[in-house]
C-alpha cells in the first residue's frame, strides 16, 4: 500500500484474526496471533506522511484486541447502532421507492416489529420479497414476499443453524 500511496485498506470482519490474544493451544491459534502480530507491526508503519488509510469493520468490537484499538493504530471508533423506529421507517420507504407495492403491503408493520434490525436486514427483506414476486411472475410485491423475505432473514428456525445432530 505504501508504494501505491495514496491508497486504503478495508479489512471487513477484523475480529476473525484480531481477537484478544490467550495462550495458543493449537498451530492455527498460535497462526491467527503471529497475522495479528505482523498487521500491528504494518500498522504502525504508516503515518501521516505515508498517506495510507486503514480502515476496518466488525460486528464483534468487545472481542478486539486492545493493542489493535490503542491511540495511532486506529484513529477513530465509529459505532452504527440498529436503527430506531423511524430510522427503520426512512429506511424501508427509501428501498422501496422504486419497488410496485400492493395497496396491501403494510411497511409500518414491520418497522414497529420488535426484532433488532439492521439496514442490512431491512434491505435483506426488501430484496427477498422482489425476488419472491420475480419468481411467481408478478411485477407488484404482495404482503405475503414481504412476510416470506422477513421470515427468511429475520426469522430462520434455530434448526436451520444446526449442522449436525
Amino acid at each position: 500500500a505504501k508504494e501505491n500511496a495514496p491508497a486504503i485498506i478495508f479489512i471487513d470482519e477484523i475480529d476473525a484474526i484480531a481477537t484478544k490474544r490467550f495462550d495458543a493451544q493449537t498451530g492455527a491459534d498460535r497462526e491467527v496471533q503471529r497475522i495479528l502480530l505482523e498487521l500491528l507491526n504494518q500498522m504502525d508503519g504508516f503515518d501521516q506522511t505515508t498517506n495510507v488509510k486503514v480502515i476496518m469493520a466488525t460486528n464483534r468490537a468487545d472481542t478486539l484486541d486492545p493493542a489493535l484499538l490503542r491511540p495511532g493504530r486506529l484513529d477513530r471508533k465509529i459505532e452504527f447502532p440498529m436503527p430506531d423506529r423511524r430510522q427503520k421507517r426512512l429506511v424501508f420507504s427509501t428501498i422501496t421507492a422504486k419497488m410496485n407495492l400492493s395497496e396491501e403491503v403494510d411497511l409500518e408493520d414491520y418497522v414497529a416489529r420488535p426484532d433488532r434490525i439492521s439496514g442490512a436486514d431491512i434491505n435483506a427483506i426488501c430484496q427477498e420479497a422482489g425476488m419472491h414476486a420475480v419468481r411467481e411472475n408478478r411485477y407488484i410485491v404482495l404482503a405475503k414476499d414481504f412476510e416470506k423475505g422477513y421470515k427468511n432473514n429475520i426469522k430462520k428456525d434455530e434448526s436451520e443453524h444446526e449442522f449436525y445432530k
